[in-house]
């Protein structure tokens, strides 16, 4: 995983790990990641932060995940607890996860993604200092076995980063920090969604609160394996499209008239996206749909202006 110099944040004692109560609770969502799952675990256990629980959800893996998940509880019986589901998808193994979270804090770590040592004590310590309910970290990349840098549509913003959201998912959900009650407040992941889950959510949290940053390299994370949802959902636009409209229909109160002229303008955009591609691949009728919407959108955000 390697290691990095910091400049050392103020961290706050911590209390020795209480199995019943833990102050943090780490939710790896789990399907079919045999060859990644051990590095993933280790780094969690690896943490120089003692009082979490590591909150695995198999959701209906037929490989041997399941069974390198057990070798690990009976190696950390105080800290590893195992929820199993039919396979129902991220969003779902999420869900369940915070449903049986015990933490004041709520973390998550894809099966595949890696941590720093100090993630959780450097993420808390900044989230205490600043007064901050949500914050992500900053990660490196490797794509197929290689570092990558990250595109600028990908760099990571803190503050109020709505604007920034608005676009693609700027937050990774293996570098963030979330405190409960902002759950209670606006709601899990959206079942409904078997991709973007993660934009969905942001934008509903973007929208309320501000999102802090810790601006180092706490987390890896791997991309590129050939079942990566991206790959069999190649129109992500379609999809968040669904997340903009049910934030304007949702959430329509936390929106000032910024918000919703912005909103109007990237629904505008996207539709014509989806159109232009739809139109390419001879969807005629998604096209037509498309196309339609985008006008509608376009014509809101122009009386809006």
């Amino acid at each position: 995983m390697g290691s990095f110099s910091l400049v050392p944040l103020m961290v706050y004692p911590q209390a020795v790990h209480n199995p019943s109560n833990p102050q943090i609770s780490v939710i790896c969502p789990v399907h079919n990641r045999e060859a990644w799952l051990p590095n993933t675990i280790e780094s969690v256990i690896a943490q120089d932060f003692e009082d979490f629980e590591l909150i695995m959800v198999d959701d209906g893996s037929v490989d041997s995940s399941v069974s390198i998940m057990k070798e690990y509880q009976q190696r950390y019986p105080q800290k590893i607890i195992i929820l199993t589901q039919k396979n129902a998808g991220v969003s779902s193994a999420r869900n369940l996860g915070i449903s049986k979270a015990r933490g004041e804090y709520i973390s998550f770590i894809d099966s595949d993604d890696l941590w720093i040592s100090s993630k959780l004590s450097q993420q808390l310590s900044s989230m205490m200092f600043h007064g901050e309910l949500i914050s992500q970290t900053n990660e490196s990349w490797i794509r197929r076995g290689k570092r990558v840098n990250p595109m600028k549509k990908h760099a990571k913003h803190g503050g109020r980063i709505f604007y920034d959201c608005l676009p693609l998912c700027c937050v990774s959900p293996s570098a963030v920090m979330i405190h409960r009650s902002v759950f209670d407040d606006v709601g899990n992941f959206d079942e409904r969604l078997r991709v973007v889950e993660d934009y969905d959510l942001w934008l509903r949290i973007s929208c309320k609160y501000k999102i802090g940053l810790v601006p180092y390299l706490l987390v890896t994370k791997h991309g590129g394996h050939d079942d990566q949802l991206s790959r069999r959902y190649p129109v992500m636009d379609l999809y968040r499209l669904y997340a903009l409209r049910k934030l304007i229909k949702m959430n329509s109160r936390d929106l000032d008239s910024f918000k919703k002229n912005a909103i109007f303008w990237w629904v505008a955009n996207k539709s014509k996206i989806v159109s232009s591609g739809s139109l390419k691949r001879g969807r005629f009728v998604r096209a037509f749909v498309y196309f339609v919407l985008g006008s509608f959108y376009q014509l809101k955000w122009t009386l809006a202006e």
